[in-house]
């Protein structure tokens, strides 16, 4: 597929500590270890300590979560000391989401073939963390097709990756085209988190993409001496919120906010958060309680009750997993930057940070309209109203600018000036209000001529912005809105000709043809 690059700060769609971060700008050296290029990988393999303890612990889980397929990964490399992971992670929503979730996973698989090139005498492997603890249903529940959404209606509650997504049947029938595989995956398993990856591995099954369920007993055994930690030091909320107040101090936005106890109670149907009030343990909006002696027992007996939040997670995953480097967007990358001070405390290596890729698809279609208006794909990156403005300016047959003009009348009333304050130093006050008055019907003049040649070429100027509409939808970025499915249903082989063009380690925005 033809493609092009184009530098993120020119996109204009995101945070200054992200572009801030992959610039490295040296503002934020203390917040990172390594910088994710390939020395910044050799340093990192060179470092990661994980062992064989854990690694059985993570393969004997993996065994179990891919019990329910007919095929599955070999696992046993991840026995092997010179095995490395990298990861991403996202929520599960329903039919994959927006098109970026794809770009995450195809980051991953390509950066484990790139090191695989650099590193040969290690194994890297790209994991899919599935969000199956997370339980803010809204955010997973819709997905958007052809320019409709379809809406996943339920009465479940509680961590998603728990839910029974037989009800999503409704849906599957409504898509204009059977989708053979989602269907097996959603009516075909019990929990949404195996549905998610079975048509995971489906869609990447020559891949050697690994897709963890972290909603485990054994594995949350392993982060077990952090639980009880944060419930009894707190240790977490005191860390990032130092951590945060430095990056605020240099001008920065931060994403996260800690809690004294950074944990959810989770059972089948409830996820809430754990507070203490007095000398008890309170699951908020239940009327669950534990003594301290309680509480602390239960980490030990049902570990897997004990779900971390966004603080928290990050550490649960480097601590369960060997990792070498966390692939995220341009709002994950930036509250990472919060956490290094509590993988610190705990003696945990902190990950390279990786922004995933980025991607414009533009269809034949699409690519003809844009010759005809004979503008570049980059001038569709502008605001809506700036992209008009230029567009009619560069296509009238005359400038439609008014500056000359105006700079021509400050000169006369310059001149105006001298003379009348040769006569009267009173008169300075009543020149420059007229002259005032005079730009300003200026001004006003120049927006109705604007005007009149817009509609001049209403015709274009609706082409145009039908076209923005198509590519950039309400406005934003293409990824966040539309599905994979929009393109896979032409091109069976449209992830394949992604996994061919993006390259994991090129931190550009990627303008890609088909």
């Amino acid at each position: 597929m033809p493609s092009q690059t184009l530098e993120l700060k020119a996109v204009g769609a995101f945070p200054k500590l992200f572009l801030d971060y992959i610039t490295k700008n040296e503002t934020l050296a203390t917040f990172y270890n390594q910088f994710p290029d390939i020395e910044g990988f050799r340093k990192a393999i060179q470092s990661r300590v994980f062992t064989q303890k854990k690694r059985q612990i993570l393969v004997d889980a993996l065994e179990r979560q891919y019990a329910t397929l007919d095929s599955k990964p070999d696992f046993s490399p991840l026995l092997d000391d010179k095995t490395f992971t990298v990861t991403t992670g996202h929520q599960l929503n329903i039919f994959t989401g927006p098109l970026y979730v794809i770009y995450k996973i195809v980051t991953i698989i390509n950066l484990a073939k790139k090191l695989k090139a650099e590193f040969p005498d290690y194994n890297f492997v790209p994991v899919y963390w599935m969000a199956s603890e997370d339980h803010d249903f809204e955010e997973i529940s819709v997905f958007n097709l052809f320019g409709k959404n379809y809406k996943w209606e339920t009465t479940q509650k509680g961590a998603v990756g728990r839910m029974n997504p037989a009800e999503l049947r409704a849906i599957c029938d409504q898509i204009p085209e059977r989708v053979e595989f989602f269907q097996n995956a959603y009516l075909n398993h019990g929990t949404l988190a195996n549905a998610v990856r079975c048509y995971m591995s489906h869609l990447f099954e020559s891949e050697g993409l690994i897709c963890l369920d972290a909603d485990d007993a054994a594995l949350k055994s392993v982060f077990s001496p952090i639980i009880k930690d944060d419930l009894l030091q707190n240790t977490a909320n005191k860390i990032v919120t130092e951590t945060s107040e430095q990056l605020q101090s240099t001008g920065y936005h931060t994403q996260i906010t800690p809690r004294e106890i950074n944990f959810f109670y989770l059972e089948d149907g409830l996820r809430e958060r754990i507070v203490k009030e007095e000398s008890k343990y309170k699951i908020l909006h239940t009327n669950i309680t534990f003594s301290e002696t309680e509480i602390l027992q239960l980490v030990d007996s049902n570990p897997e009750r004990f779900s971390p939040n966004v603080v928290l997670r990050p550490l649960y995953q480097e601590t369960i997993l060997p990792n070498l480097a966390y692939i995220g967007g341009p709002s994950e990358v930036p509250y990472w930057l919060q956490l290094k001070g509590i993988f610190d405390h705990y003696h945990e290596q902190f990950p390279l940070l990786m922004p995933r890729n980025f991607a414009l698809i533009v269809n034949e279609a699409s690519r003809k309209k844009i010759d005809k208006l004979g503008i570049t794909t980059e001038e569709l990156f502008a605001d809506e109203v700036i992209l008009r403005k230029s567009f009619v300016e560069k296509n009238s047959r005359k400038s439609l600018s008014l500056a000359f003009e105006i700079d021509e009348i400050s000169d006369i009333f310059e001149r105006i000036l001298k003379k009348a304050l040769i006569i009267e130093a009173t008169m300075k006050g009543p020149v420059e209000a007229v002259k005032a008055k005079s730009i300003h019907s200026l001004e006003h003049l120049e927006k109705r001529i604007k005007r009149a040649e817009e509609r001049n070429q209403e015709g274009s100027v609706t082409q145009l912005l039908a076209l923005k509409e198509k590519l950039f939808p309400g406005g934003g970025l293409q990824e966040r809105k539309e599905n994979f499915l929009n393109f896979y249903l032409s091109d069976n082989l449209f992830i394949k000709k992604l996994l061919d063009t993006l390259n994991p380690l090129d931190y550009s925005f990627n303008v890609i043809e088909i």
